[in-house]
């Protein structure tokens, strides 16, 4: 589809940034030394780090990407949020307050506790610093998504803008202008999006029928076009398929094109939408110059509503959820075609689908294993759902909010305030995407947009006051990434690496450079990887943090045989297994390279293998290695 900018849009953006960053040159004063610069001064308050703990972990992927995908998909979407959520449970009851009592700025700082090992910190600054930009990458190309439509920028320049923004917040005054940031955006984030589900609810549902017409000249045109000898069409059992398409097919399997008939000669055709890139550049829309009047259309209708009726009125939150059940929705899906003379069609084409099955797990590619037979699917559903449980509580951005309460007591609460406010969010993205996907107004082409358009079936302020805060999920996000991996270069890396010894305003200063070098390295990856899937990219991040750091933080949190030489070879296996697996796996190499899968990996999330492995490797080596410690510590 095409947007033109928003002004509203940008003047609300505009205004969020204004006050951030005039925060955070008004706290710039306060982190002068490492203490006030890396945790704060230990000074925040509970209530407010724990909403700040909302504000770092909602990124652009939980607002926009987990409700297009509901939008789009159903309840796939809300499965990625019970992960998020129950991630926070592993931080409460078993990382938080140990982390607190033994950590200092860094997540360094806790494993290095107990051994003051510089070949322990080393590996636990690299895992941080890996862990950080995996993370980074998908949080720069969503602000460079979300720049195109909304303010008609390229992808370079919102990616440029958020960046050098994030980078002025950090350097300014480091993790107490992070935090404030975090609270304003945490905070803003659930009251708005509570505010668009009441209206969604208030709403109600409608019926509206896509209408089926006889086949037009251009999608004839395209199919004779892509036809050759080899093409085929594939019937049913019983004639043709009952799906809302006829599939035509290669001998290999490939598709083409989706069409209805209506069991004659003249066919019938869904409202099936086709984009055309051609060798030039240009766009076409159905075979004609795209514009303002030739368009892809927005979707999301209601097929049929329960009972027969037209029209529901407002509904209460159990009433949707059970309307939804009851109905007939149209689904969207694509295919993109690569024709004879070089230009790549998509076609979007609906599917419609009952409520009850859309409330159900599988529609989408990475739960579809769930309803067939083959126990890779299965596995790799179990084996997401673990990193998402253990990555949370092991992210480098989450574990140093610790260190900014007073206390483990003050740890704990905020742990608290921060599940609250998370789990509510969660719950109103369930609706949010749901009201999105009857809405009439999602894009086919970009479910990253369902938020945004459905705040604009209500108003344009609303739409404004929505994208606006979808920007600052991304500052939030990165100023806190960037905190992270500037405090372990000043921190660790510069003491153990480079043998630097540094004084409080010594370490402060490095990190304002770090903060400038890691600004810039996340500005140049964010442009490089414009294309590339950040599903998958988040994805890395969870998969290494729990495969590296949990494991790691376990035996030295409640393990009193591990070894130093234990909790190094436990984050090395973790981060290399882990991350040496999600490269090699079929869907990366094929979604993300664009390459032919190996088939050596049977699935592609790591989690389920490489978490157990590095533990495994971390107990082994400890007990290898115990007797040396013995000796070493009686000497």
């Amino acid at each position: 589809m095409l947007y033109h900018p928003s002004y509203l849009a940008l003047a609300f953006f505009s205004l969020l940034v204004a006050v951030t960053l005039g925060l955070s040159f008004w706290m710039g004063g306060k982190a002068k030394n490492a203490k006030g610069y890396f945790a704060a001064g230990g000074h925040i308050p509970w209530f407010v780090n724990g909403i700040a703990f909302a504000g770092d972990y909602l990124s652009a992927a939980s607002f926009l990407g987990i409700c297009g995908m509901i939008a789009f998909f159903g309840f796939d979407g809300f499965l990625y949020s019970i992960g998020y959520l129950a991630g926070w449970i592993v931080a409460l009851l078993v990382i938080a307050e140990p982390l607190k009592r033994m950590g200092k700025f860094t997540f360094a700082d806790a494993l290095d506790a107990r051994f003051n090992s510089k070949p322990l910190r080393l590996a636990a600054a690299i895992s941080t610093l890996v862990v950080s930009i995996f993370y980074l990458i998908p949080q720069m190309v969503g602000a460079g998504v979300l720049v195109k439509p909304l303010l008609g920028l390229p992808h370079w320049a919102g990616v440029v803008m958020v960046g050098s923004v994030v980078i002025v917040i950090v350097t300014t005054a480091g993790m107490v202008s992070t935090t404030w940031v975090q609270f304003i955006k945490g905070g803003l984030l659930v009251v708005f999006t509570g505010i668009v589900v009441v209206m969604i609810l208030g709403r109600g549902m409608e019926e509206k029928k896509l209408a089926k017409h006889e086949a037009t000249a251009i999608m004839d045109d395209f199919l004779i076009k892509n036809r050759d000898a080899n093409l085929k069409q594939a019937p049913n059992e019983g004639g043709w398929s009952d799906k809302p398409y006829i599939q035509y097919e290669k001998p290999d399997g490939g598709k083409l094109v989706y069409r209805k008939t209506t069991g004659e000669h003249n066919p019938l055709v869904l409202p099936c939408q086709l984009l055309t890139t051609t060798q030039d550049g240009r766009k076409l829309v159905n075979g004609l110059p795209q514009s303002d009047t030739n368009d892809i259309h927005p979707v999301g209708t209601v097929e049929s509503l329960p009972g027969g009726a037209t029209s529901t009125g407002p509904l209460s939150p159990c009433a949707f959820l059970e309307t939804i059940q009851g109905s007939q929705i149209a689904t969207w899906s694509k295919e993109d075609i690569l024709e004879a003379n070089g230009d790549k069609t998509t076609v979007y084409y609906p599917v419609i689908k009952s409520g009850a099955d859309l409330l159900m797990p599988g529609n989408n590619k990475t739960f579809a294993g769930l309803r067939g037979t083959a126990w890779q699917g299965k596995i790799n559903f179990l084996s997401l759902m673990l990193a998402l449980l253990c990555g949370t509580a092991s992210l480098p951005h989450i574990l140093i909010r610790y260190y900014t309460v007073k206390d483990a007591a003050s740890a704990r609460k905020s742990t608290i305030v921060g599940i609250g406010a998370i789990g509510i969010f969660y719950v109103l993205t369930l609706f949010l995407g749901l009201g999105a996907m009857v809405s009439g107004a999602m894009d086919p082409t970009d479910n990253n947009m369902a938020a945004p358009l459905v705040a604009q079936s209500f108003s344009p302020m609303l739409f404004a006051i929505i994208s606006g805060i979808a920007f600052t999920t991304v500052l939030g996000t990165v100023s806190g990434l960037i905190v992270a991996a500037s405090g372990t270069v000043a921190h660790d890396l510069a003491s153990t690496l480079f043998k630097v010894h540094l004084n409080d305003h010594q370490k402060v200063r490095l990190a304002r450079q770090a903060s400038l070098v890691v600004g810039a390295i996340a500005i140049g990856l964010g442009i490089a990887f414009e294309k590339m899937n950040v599903t998958y990219l988040v994805g890395w991040a969870f998969s290494i943090a729990a495969s590296a750091n949990l494991p790691a933080l376990l035996m030295c949190l409640f393990w009193k045989r591990a070894t130093r030489q234990g909790v190094v070879a436990s984050i090395t296996a973790g981060a290399l297994s882990s991350l040496a697996w999600v490269l090699l796996s079929d869907d990366t190499l094929k979604d993300v390279f664009h390459m032919e899968p190996l088939h050596w990996i049977p699935f592609s999330q790591p989690g389920i293998v490489t978490i157990p492995l590095s533990m495994a490797v971390g107990v082994a080596v400890s007990l290898w290695t115990k007797k040396e410690q013995e000796v070493e510590r009686a000497a």
